[in-house]
């Protein structure tokens, strides 16, 4: 088969599978993962198959284990789906094979990251003159503008980490509140700055840094600091308090890195942007395309005041390399890879196709629908909302109608849910109580959507949701 076929009849496939995705059940089918293994397994032919052939096969065997996350009613992990036209995007990345390393290499996608980065800067109302890495995901982005951060401290106290590594450096003393995201402290891990190390700030009950705490934890920060602030609490979606954070920072010289994977798109809503006031002063941000720009996977964002920093922190040098001289952007510079894949394609044009007013309009909608999924479940006994609904995150416990274990009665609500597979939402423990948490995220989903999502919350919380058969991978 010619490789035009190959690629139309895949298409075709594609396309059938986005189409079915408003019946789809949402979450996986339940299939057992010996099935999986079996389907996608075996032994490694001698000799290779006809292509169409390989790629129907994936097709059959991998649609049983695959999760409706693209479509409208998956509000798991604060996972977003993808526009259209950063979708049609991504399929072209992968065919135009750039490697995104050089400008050398790709120049046009050297120029598109340059061109995003401006826009997102814009955007996000952050420094102009600030540099932008295209990066993994947010983990990855919150690696960067850390390491932006390690560097920054520890020249000032005229030490080379790049060149001399930690053994003998200055101690670093790095800040971070109760709610700190998880993957803050893998990043922390990976860059010799320790996990448990850590001072931590107390957090309120919305999750937030509580600023005495703050002032006290820093009075007994003596060298380099860094301090972790969050814009968009991962189960409550608050905002720790980012100008006063800021101006304590600031006072002692120290650096403030953002997490904001999905709250800092507030900043995108004349109404939400208020939430973020102060994050200008931090020193880097973190943020992630997939979840609020509805960007495929591959799309973090770090952002780093200090372009110098940022790139001391990151680049490399060879022999064999053409670098550029300053005239041209090699986006190598800019984060932990040199061979990658070229990210700034559906970026660009997930911005160039909705627009300034379409990103705030979807953030705004997807606030709009936190809202309406509390109003829908808050009237019903036995049922509480947890949190102030002050972006896309919903917490909600249940008490069982006869009286009861709350805890473990809102876990089987939780499974019972994901069983019924009209939509897919996740668990969390927040401050020692179990509670479904419920993230939206997609451009996609709509106040229909979210009814007809409560009513199956709602069945399974009075008991009467029915279960689904796993074998039945498209009902709705």
């Amino acid at each position: 088969m010619k490789r035009a076929d190959l690629l139309k009849r895949t298409a075709d496939l594609a396309v059938e599978f986005l189409e079915g995705l408003p019946e789809r059940r949402v979450g996986p089918a339940g299939i057992p993962v010996e099935d999986l293994r079996a389907a996608l397994g075996g032994d490694l032919p001698e000799h290779g198959e006809e292509s169409l052939e390989t790629i129907e096969r994936l097709v059959r065997a991998a649609d049983p284990g695959l999760v409706a996350s693209a479509g409208s009613r998956y509000f798991g992990f604060v996972i977003g789906g993808h526009v259209p036209a950063s979708l049609a995007a991504d399929w072209l990345t992968s065919t135009w094979d750039q490697n995104a390393g050089l400008y050398a290499t790709s120049p046009a996608n050297a120029v598109v990251e340059e061109v995003a980065a401006g826009w997102l800067l814009e955007i996000l109302d952050l420094p102009r003159t600030a540099s932008v890495g295209f990066t993994t995901g947010c983990m990855m982005a919150s690696f960067t503008g850390l390491a932006a951060g390690r560097h920054a401290v520890l020249a000032r106290e005229g030490w080379d980490v790049e060149a001399r590594g930690l053994f003998g450096a200055p101690e670093i003393d790095v800040v971070v509140g109760d709610e700190a995201h998880a993957t803050i402290f893998a990043a922390l891990q990976m860059l010799g700055l320790g996990r448990e190390r850590v001072k931590r700030v107390a957090t309120d009950g919305q999750g937030r840094m509580d600023l005495g705490s703050l002032r006290e934890v820093l009075n007994g920060c003596p060298g380099p600091l860094i301090v972790c602030a969050q814009a968009g609490n991962v189960n409550t979606g608050s905002f720790d308090p980012l100008e006063e954070i800021g101006a304590q920072v600031r006072e002692r010289g120290g650096w403030l890195h953002v997490d904001g994977a999905f709250g800092l798109w507030a900043a995108a809503s004349p109404g939400l942007a208020p939430l973020v006031s102060g994050v200008q002063l931090a020193d880097s941000w973190a943020t992630d395309g997939h979840k609020w720009l509805n960007v495929p996977y591959d799309s973090g964002i770090v952002i780093v005041k200090d372009p110098d920093a940022h790139r001391q922190a990151m680049t490399i040098s060879a022999a064999y390399l053409i670098q550029t001289e300053g005239r041209e952007r090699d986006p190598f510079d800019y984060v932990p890879e040199f061979s990658r894949r070229a990210r700034g394609f559906t970026v660009w044009a997930a911005l160039r196709s909705l627009g300034r007013q379409g990103i705030g309009e979807l953030v705004e909608r997807c606030c709009a629908m936190a809202r309406r999924f509390a109003d829908r479940l808050r009237d019903e006994p036995g049922v509480e909302i947890l949190n102030d609904i002050v972006l896309n995150q919903v917490l909600v416990r249940f008490t069982p109608p006869g009286g009861g274990d709350a805890d473990a009665y809102t876990r089987e609500v939780i499974a019972r849910v994901q069983a019924d597979g009209t939509c897919w939402l996740s668990g969390t423990v927040w401050h020692g109580m179990a509670a479904m948490r419920i993230s939206v995220s997609s451009w996609a989903t709509t106040e229909a959507d979210v009814d007809r999502s409560a009513y199956a919350i709602l069945r399974a919380y009075r008991g009467t949701a029915p279960r689904i058969s796993p074998s039945s991978p498209n009902s709705g």
